[in-house]
């Protein structure tokens, strides 16, 4: 029996794995979810991880600064950094001349804890990529790069 997409006289109709979309979301879960797997040891989401691994690289921020350069609303900051704060790996910090505005920072901990985080980013990647030539590995990350910027992809992609 023939499948509809392939039966003569009928409309071709493409199929999932004929679309770059799906397999860029295929082998996306697989090392997303291995990467999240990872973390649950050092008892971080992948969310926490990328807010960290950004107060890292910049240093204090207010809420709305690191929203702005993670792509996620201010809410979901607040929610994210509560988090951090309770796990004391973030520290909060009033700002003496506005009582509603405050900085975020990482406390020593969450100084000390990332590139702990960062070599299971890396080892996650030799995981999930190591088979690849240093040549594959270099187009694959040119050619996203270049749809992300003609997109105008931007922040972190943790939704």
């Amino acid at each position: 029996m023939q499948s509809p997409d392939t039966a003569p006289g009928l409309n071709a109709v493409s199929g999932l794995t004929d679309h770059l979309g799906y397999w860029m979301r295929l082998v996306s879960n697989h090392v997303s979810f291995a990467f999240a797997r990872r973390l649950e040891g050092k008892e971080v989401t992948v969310a926490e991880w990328v807010m960290l691994r950004e107060l890292y690289a910049a240093g204090p921020l207010a809420p709305n600064r690191l929203a702005g350069r993670m792509g996620m609303t201010r809410g979901a900051i607040s929610k994210l950094a509560d988090r951090l704060v309770a796990k004391a790996l973030v520290a909060r910090s009033d700002n003496p001349k506005d009582g509603r505005a405050h900085t975020l920072a990482l406390s020593e901990a969450g100084a000390l804890l990332v590139p702990e985080l960062a070599r299971l980013a890396d080892e996650n990647d030799a995981a999930a990529f190591g088979f690849l030539t240093p040549d594959e590995r270099a187009q694959i990350d040119r050619l996203l790069r270049k749809v992300a910027a003609a997109h105008g992809l931007k922040g972190s992609p943790l939704t």
